[in-house]
């Protein structure tokens, strides 16, 4: 598993680097996606998420959801179009399940996304998100998750 400045970012999911957000397949033709690591180190301790409704249609670029910390709010963009299929109610009711474990019980939301194979070509694979990374985290001046 790859791991930027003590930020894990599992190789076996998709990354929309810019928006610190992560994209698995999951059964049906639909995707599951969540915050990363880094995204959870840069908001801090999440008091609170907001999804978007079971049936809502997302454009692709929009938010899935909004998330709050004590330092920040704001939104967690998708990069995929889609319909929302299901919503992660744990995650609503206890929002530091993202800090605690951003990548298996902390998702946001599953999709059944429009276009999908054009949005993943644009995502990055997780054997390859060291290098992206790193430029994020220079260009943001992030020192890293616990740092």
């Amino acid at each position: 598993m790859p791991n930027v400045r003590g930020c894990d970012l599992p190789d076996d999911l998709l990354y929309d680097v810019e928006n610190h957000m992560w994209f698995r397949e999951v059964d049906g033709g639909k995707v599951q996606l969540g915050m990363t690591m880094v995204a959870t180190a840069l908001a801090g301790q999440l008091v609170a998420f907001t999804g978007k409704r079971v049936g809502k249609k997302i454009k692709a670029g929009k938010s899935v959801g909004t998330v709050e910390s004590g330092k920040w709010v704001g939104p967690a963009k998708s990069a995929a179009a889609g319909l929302v299929a299901e919503l992660n109610q744990n995650l609503v009711n206890n929002p530091s399940i993202a800090n605690d474990d951003p990548y298996n019980e902390g998702w946001m939301v599953v999709l059944e996304p429009e276009d999908w194979q054009n949005v993943k070509s644009s995502l990055v694979l997780g054997s390859d998100v060291t290098g992206p990374y790193e430029a994020k985290m220079d260009a943001d001046n992030f020192a890293g998750c616990g740092a």
